[in-house]
């Protein structure tokens, strides 16, 4: 199903022609109505943007320029005008504060019924909604897709997993929608509790707000008995739906570019790099009123291609975040992303997608250690729940571990298991992967 596709099918053309006069109408109303952007673009006027090859030209914005001009200084609206506002969690200092108008609730909850359609939804199914609620764009944004799609929707928010357990046994939703982490804690419960995914009722599984594999995907494929697709969003530009897989053939998201302008750029110099090439992604907000965003620097690394889809969306599609530019870690001069990380580890079936990352520092060396949990069936096969490195099958298999991780990635990983149920879970949010204690140390 297509939600709007007299827009999501727009032959490619028509649909640059588009984002064309949407640009230049955005450049006219930030210079009017922003103080950074009537600063930075002053030199410009909306009649240069003959295409919208010439937004390369333009500065990116980023974070900073958010937190720097925080509550409300970004805001292209009075402040009265505003009918919501929503704030991501920042890592240091002030939070991203986000507003939006009558006009942008309009648009949110539209991508994001465009995002449920091309998931599976259809008018009249049962939404399991496992996203949180609150200042998190991700509950409320996927809660009015729903809606607008015509879904029931059953608002669960995260965590209280039992609850989720029984409300998914009891209620027999169609869809569920939450973080692929938290997906598979729900298939591992289930599994616990000799529930079957054939006596699920769910069907189809839209996920997104972390990185997750290939790999990941197919446990929870299984675990849940459900089609599961990506969907990618960030609060400065919406929430969830600025792009979303299809159904038909999961091999990219399509990104509702007739609303967010995509660009992927060189990390270091910032020069544009052509479809197929990995950069940061950076997105300009073409229809938004409260917050309108020229060239905002997500930080996220994909790529993007314009090859038709089985689909029929003729909407560019961006792969799959390999991670963030600001999350990638550094292990003696290796570039490591957490994501290379889960897949090589789901190539080997003894272990499971429940992992974390410990990086310390002695003297002046780097120290990695990868934390794993083992399957139930490694430990019943061995016939044994000790898994010290004496014991053969466990060195065995710590061996072809770290072998393999050095391969895939060139850097050497020490590789330390756990018993099954040992690492943390996820309870609806983003699951902590990485635990980096370098600069704690050099500052102690």
């Amino acid at each position: 199903m297509i939600f709007e596709p007299e827009l999501e099918t727009l032959p490619r053309e028509q649909l640059r022609d588009l984002q064309a006069d949407r640009l230049r109408a955005l450049i006219g109303y930030v210079r009017e109505r922003v103080p950074l952007y009537r600063e930075r673009l002053a030199d410009v006027e909306a009649g240069d943007i003959a295409s919208i090859d010439d937004l390369a030209g333009l500065p990116f914005t980023r974070k900073d320029d958010l937190r720097d001009t925080y509550p409300f200084g970004m805001l292209a609206v009075p402040r009265e005008e505003l009918v919501r506002i929503h704030a991501s969690s920042g890592t240091t200092g002030k939070l991203t504060v986000v507003g939006y108008t009558a006009a942008d609730l309009d648009l949110f909850a539209r991508v994001n019924a465009r995002s449920l359609a091309a998931a599976g939804g259809k008018p009249g199914m049962l939404l399991h909604n496992a996203y949180g609620y609150g200042l998190f764009t991700g509950g409320l944004g996927l809660h009015y897709g729903g809606e607008r799609l015509g879904l029931a929707v059953v608002p669960v928010s995260g965590g209280l997993t039992e609850r989720q357990l029984m409300l998914i046994e009891d209620f027999r939703p169609d869809v569920i929608a939450c973080t692929p982490s938290y997906a598979l804690t729900l298939a591992q419960a289930f599994r616990e509790r000799a529930v079957a995914p054939d006596e699920l009722s769910l069907r189809y599984a839209l996920l997104g707000a972390e990185p997750w594999t290939e790999a990941m995907r197919s446990e929870i494929d299984a675990g849940l008995g459900v089609v599961s697709t990506n969907i990618y969003g960030l609060s400065e530009v919406i929430g969830p739906g600025v792009s979303c897989e299809c159904m038909e053939e999961r091999a990219g998201l399509h990104v509702n570019e007739d609303q967010f302008l995509p660009e992927v750029v060189d990390p270091d110099s910032g020069e544009p790099l052509p479809e197929g090439e990995e950069g940061v992604l950076v997105f300009t907000t073409l229809t938004k009123e409260a917050l309108p965003l020229v060239r905002y620097w997500t930080g996220d690394i994909a790529s993007l291609s314009s090859l038709p889809c089985a689909c029929g969306r003729t909407l560019v599609r961006m792969s799959r975040i390999k991670g963030r530019a600001d999350d990638m870690l550094i292990i003696r001069g290796v570039n490591v992303y957490p994501t290379q990380v889960e897949a090589t580890l789901l190539e080997l079936s003894e272990l499971t997608p429940n992992y974390r990352i410990v990086v310390s520092r002695t003297g002046t060396l780097d120290h990695a250690e990868v934390e794993v949990e083992v399957s139930e069936t490694f430990l019943r096969e061995a016939g044994t729940d000790s898994l010290s490195d004496e014991l053969a099958h466990v060195h065995e298999l710590r061996g072809r571990a770290e072998n393999r991780l050095r391969d895939r990635i060139g850097c050497s990983l020490q590789v330390t298991f756990a018993a099954p149920g040992m690492l943390p879970r996820s309870e609806g949010g983003k699951l902590e992967r990485v635990i980096d204690r370098r600069a704690a140390e050099v500052n102690a």
